[in-house]
């Protein structure tokens, strides 16, 4: 049975021909139905263009409006309101599709999302998660990467039940290991958002391992790691940019000599698994925790390969219920941690990523 999803087709740096062919990637190789959300005549033609006859399971939803990377969230979300971000959702709340990738926009996909289809029942707040490579093997949760660049320690309380539960269902690590991203390993290291958060994380039934560093994400100290948006943000640029230069410095030390021009023949298949596991085109997106509803968003400047991989990221988040299990899991807290904090419930999300 194919599994539907929404792919908003004008959002990256170069759209439409990304998604385009990340959605052909993507019918090719997994059991999906593909939704473009776009401009109907010019999606068909080119679709047509790429298609060259193939008989894949993609359709095409009209949207009229597109929201680019430089405009203000709040003020394109209120205006545009047959935009494709817009449209994808409404396809998700109405269950036509089982999820929704975007590479736009992030504060706007954001704030769409959180507009159409609502935040789960006891989530005052959204927060994106991404997965880092470690040297273990085994990923890592990191987040909150940009949703709320200012968060109170009852945010990051709810960010470690939500990401521990996104560990064990999709990344199916059986009993995740949850740390707080501080300073120090010390309780008493860190800010006042960390030291608040501390105590209350000792007391949720997860495998909190206490404080852990930046080093630690990389490391596979920790399966999920959790911080507010602002250092989660500058944490994931920073790897991403020291990914690129070790990448670059590499390649240019390997031909940089007839000697080494060998050894980087006779490594070839070492650097390439090493490009690939720093390349965050090969994790495809970071998913909306916390909505009624399955939303991926992936970089500005993502490829076919990482649409075609937001994609997978999509279908398997939907396959495996996540956004069910979140739910059913903050129904069984106490109210302390599931619905307590009303007063925050109804702010929007700080945006850190455009």
């Amino acid at each position: 049975m194919l599994i539907d999803i929404a792919l908003d087709a004008v959002g990256s740096d170069k759209a439409p021909e990304p998604e385009i062919r990340g959605a052909i990637l993507a019918c090719r190789a997994l059991p999906v139905r593909v939704h473009l959300i776009g401009p109907q005549e010019e999606l068909r033609d080119l679709l047509d263009e790429h298609l060259e006859n193939e008989d894949l399971p993609i359709v095409i939803h009209h949207a009229s409006e597109r929201i680019g990377m430089e405009e203000k969230a709040a003020h394109a979300v209120r205006t545009k309101r047959d935009s494709s971000m817009r449209v994808g959702l409404k396809l998700v709340r109405e269950r036509k599709v089982a999820g929704f990738v975007t590479a736009g926009n992030t504060g706007a996909a954001m704030a769409t999302a959180k507009m159409v289809l609502g935040a789960l029942p006891g989530v005052d707040r959204p927060a994106l998660a991404t997965v880092m490579p470690t040297t273990t093997g085994t990923p890592c949760v990191l987040l909150d990467v940009g949703a709320n660049v200012d968060c109170k320690a009852h945010n990051l309380e709810q960010f470690a039940v939500m990401g521990e539960m996104y560990a064990r269902s999709v990344l199916k690590v059986r009993e995740p290991r949850v740390g707080l991203l501080s300073i120090g390993e010390e309780e008493t290291k860190g800010n006042d958002l960390t030291r608040e958060t501390f105590p209350l994380l000792k007391t949720l039934p997860i495998r909190f391992i206490g404080n852990v560093e930046g080093r630690d994400i990389f490391n596979g100290h920790a399966d999920v790691i959790v911080c507010d948006g602002f250092v989660g943000n500058v944490a994931l640029k920073t790897s991403e940019g020291i990914g690129r230069f070790v990448r670059d410095v590499l390649r240019e030390s390997l031909t940089r000599t007839v000697t080494a021009q060998v050894g980087a023949l006779l490594s070839r298949r070492a650097f390439n698994e090493f490009r690939r596991r720093l390349d965050y085109t090969e994790y495809g997106g970071a998913p909306l925790l916390g909505v009624r509803g399955v939303c991926i968003i992936g970089h500005g400047s993502s490829n076919d390969v990482a649409i075609f991989n937001g994609i997978r990221v999509a279908h398997e988040f939907a396959t495996a219920g996540t956004n069910e299990r979140i739910e059913r899991e903050f129904a069984g807290r106490p109210p302390r941690v599931a619905a307590n904090h009303t007063a925050d419930s109804s702010a929007g999300p700080d945006t850190a990523i455009q």
